[in-house]
């Protein structure tokens, strides 16, 4: 008997954790919706300047590798592996911009929240 009244506990805490949710991202919609100085041109921005920060990376270890392969040959590439080098490290760039956003919106949800 004292089974049932533990599930039944535990069933209105799932169904208070989620109607606490589903405020939280209501919550977090209503804030997004009243401001308006983030528009689709501003998130076609973003995306473009997260792509640009793989990009630049990936481009500069490319013509260094060029660069020492016709300067410094090796048995191995050095453009390949400052290709894979320079991508690996825009990506990890873009990963901590792109966190650090989600943080701010994150931060903003909250705000809104109290």
């Amino acid at each position: 008997m004292t089974e049932g009244r533990d599930e039944r506990e535990v069933d209105r805490n799932d169904g208070n954790d989620f109607s606490r949710a589903v405020g939280a991202k209501a919550a977090r919609k209503l804030a997004a919706q009243r401001d308006t100085t983030h528009g689709v041109w501003f998130g076609l921005g973003m995306m473009g300047l997260v792509g640009w920060s793989v990009a630049v990376p990936t481009l500069l270890g490319a013509l260094a590798g060029l660069w020492l392969d016709g300067h410094y040959p090796a048995p191995f590439s050095w453009t390949l592996a400052l290709i894979v080098a320079g991508l690996m490290l825009g990506c990890l760039n873009a990963w901590r911009w792109v966190s650090r956003e989600r943080q701010a919106i994150d931060s903003i949800g909250e705000d809104a929240d109290e």
